[in-house]
Order: C-alpha cells, then structure tokens, then sequence
C-alpha cells in the first residue's frame, strides 16, 4: 500500500517495571511534579488516581516488556495460569446502533463539524458468578504469553483500579525534557488488507498529536519521525506514527495533560468536537479504556504512559459515572472490556462494526480460555 512503511527488525522494548507498597493515592495531576514514583491511570473521563509506590524495581532481563506492574501488597505476586470465569458479554451499543453511529458521524462530517471520530462501545461480563479479585492476575498472566504488547501493564490499587491490558500503544513516554507520542490509527487482520482510509485516518491523527505537542514543546522541536509503520500485533497489522518534541522549560504534568488529553487516536479531530459527538453518541462511559494507563518517576524525570486499549478493567460502584438515558450495561463488578474504529467519511458501518470485533475477538476469547496456548 502506498505510503505505508513496514517495521524492520525488533521493536525496541521500553523498561519494564514492578511497584507495590502503596503510600498515598492521589486525584491531582500536580503531584507526578514531585520526586516520587507513581502508578497512574487516568479515564477518558478525566478521573485520575495517582498512587505513591514505596517499592519499585527495573527489570532488566524480565520476560515480558510491559510497563508497570503495581500493587497494594507488600511482596510480588507469583502469577499462575489461569481464566476469568467465562459469561456472556453484553455491550453498551449493538451492532445496529454502532452502524447508526458511523452514519451519524458521516453526517457531521458532511456537514464540517468533524473530520474523523472514534466510536467505542464497552462490553461487560456480569460479576454475579463470584468471580474472586485476583482474576485479573491470572489473566494478566495469560496475556503475557498469548497477546503480548510492549505495553503491557496490571495496576491493582484496592478501591481505586483494578486493571490489566495489553495495549500496544504509546500516549507519552518521558526522558528529561524529550517527550514521545505513537498514535495507532488504521487496523486490518493484515497489512494487503489495510484500506485507503486507514492511512487518511492516520496522518490525521499524526498532525493532531503534532499540534498538542507543540502546545508544551520548544518551537521547532516537534518532528514526526515515523509515519504510517506498520507494526504487527497478535491477530492484526496497525499503522503506528511516532511524534517527538522537546519540552519548554519549566512545563508540568498538569499543562502536559492539558494539552494532549485525552488522547488524539480516541478521541478525533479536531478533538473538542469530536468529544461533544463522543457524548451524543456513546451509551456507557470509557472509564480506563481510552485513558493513560502507566507510571510516572518524579525523581527520574522518566514516564511511559499507555493508551488504555485492548484494556480489561474491574469498576468500584463509587467510580461510575453513566447518562442516566443510556441504554448500555451497568457495571455490576464485572469485568468490561473497549473496542472502537476510528469513522471518516469514507468509512462504511459494517466494515467499522467488523473492526470493533476484529480488535475484541482474540481478547475476549483469552478472557474466556481459549486462543490461549497455556490452557490450550
């Protein structure tokens, strides 16, 4: 395809971190500024749970690349093979109101007020079979060895966040005053089927990236520095673009956050009103999904922050926040899960529909026991 770049050799693997021993548990972006080590998740909503971790180790030979593993106890956990209980999967949009929704966006963009929108839904398992805490544990651990992605994280604060995911995308990592983004736009089972408007929705997104960079980076310190590679992941092929820039002095978390959340490949551009189709649209809040999922060192001046796709996450009752006119599943303790498409104008409703389960179908079938080659 033209204008597509395949990867060549290994994917470079960013440290890998264990954390636990919980200080403090934080709801303001401010204190990542401070010379700590912090566990952070932040839903597509805005809510953010920072917690100061007392122990934290770098890995450097660990087997698996994921970035943060963080945990309330005292010790790390010894992982053993195993599932959630398997249910049925409810969504918070069926396929006939997905389509409804593409055909929405297509009209909005028509009419100019967007260029492109991600659609998501959220599916849900109820929690009602007793399913015990730990099973995120044990399906982070299948994760690990059935769909691994360079970041791959399980953060478990009690009644704060419980999640595990394997997302393959960067929303920032931090080195200094060095700040890197690596937007993921355009999904196909492989890459001869990867279509016209998944490289359109790409450069897109690429340029909305730039834009927010430059909001805290130094004046011609933003490049692009790869653009439509094509990095292959269990199961699909995705169009990744990195973005790079050079921090001003004196930038903070807060105004980092402020300018690039939430995330251009979820949201749309222009972004603010894509967000306000977003809300017309969707039936169920995102929560974790499409938020920043990592950890952030205050001393190091080091962060790696995940997009929260290809996310399970465990939701307090405190923590829900749901239109009280939407249709979708209400969070019963169950597992949920997100899966979207980025919709342009040249998007069709069902091909956007297949991709929503395209991106949902080897996750769910490892959260159910099967494409699982530990339990197989």
């Amino acid at each position: 395809m033209d204008g597509i770049e395949q990867a060549h050799g290994e994917r470079a693997l960013f440290r890998t971190v264990s954390a636990w021993g919980v200080e403090s548990v934080h709801d303001d972006l401010a204190v990542l500024d401070e010379p700590a080590f912090h566990a952070l998740v932040v839903t597509f909503e805005g809510r953010v749970t920072a917690a100061r971790l007392r122990h934290v180790v770098h890995h450097e030979d660990r087997a698996w690349a994921g970035a943060l593993e963080a945990r309330l106890g005292s010790d790390e956990p010894d992982h053993q093979a195993s599932t959630v209980a398997q249910g049925a999967w409810s969504t918070s949009l069926d396929r006939g109101a997905y389509e409804r929704g593409v055909a929405a966006i297509r009209d909005d963009i028509a009419w100019g007020r967007v260029y492109q929108v991600n659609l998501c839904r959220v599916l849900e398992r109820d929690g009602a079979d007793g399913a015990e805490r730990d099973d995120l544990d044990r399906l982070f651990a299948d994760l690990l060895v059935d769909n691994p992605a360079p970041y791959a994280c399980r953060i478990d604060v009690e009644g704060h966040v419980d999640i595990a995911s394997a997302s393959p995308e960067l929303f920032l990592a931090r080195e200094g005053s060095a700040l890197t983004s690596a937007p993921i736009k355009g999904t196909a089972s492989t890459l001869e089927r990867m279509l016209a408007k998944d490289a359109t929705e790409n450069i897109m997104i690429t340029d909305l990236v730039r834009n927010d960079l430059q909001r805290v980076c130094r004046p011609g310190t933003v490049s692009v520095d790869g653009l439509l590679e094509a990095q292959h992941h269990p199961g699909l092929v995705h169009l990744v673009s990195t973005v790079r820039g050079q921090m001003r002095d004196g930038v903070r978390w807060p105004e980092v956050f402020d300018a690039t959340f939430p995330p251009g490949s979820v949201s749309g551009a222009p972004k603010s009103s894509a967000l306000d189709v977003i809300a017309e649209l969707e039936t169920a809040p995102r929560g974790p999904y499409c938020g920043a999922i990592g950890w952030v060192d205050g001393t190091a001046g080091q962060a790696e922050l995940a997009v929260g796709i290809r996310t399970f996450w465990r939701e307090n009752d405190r923590e829900i926040h749901r239109n009280e006119s939407a249709s979708g599943p209400i969070v019963s303790g169950g597992v949920s899960f997100g899966a979207g498409a980025g919709i342009t104008w040249d998007s069709d409703p069902g091909t956007e529909w297949h991709e929503t389960e395209l991106k949902a179908r080897r996750l769910l079938g490892i959260a159910d026991g099967r494409h699982t080659g530990r339990n197989a």
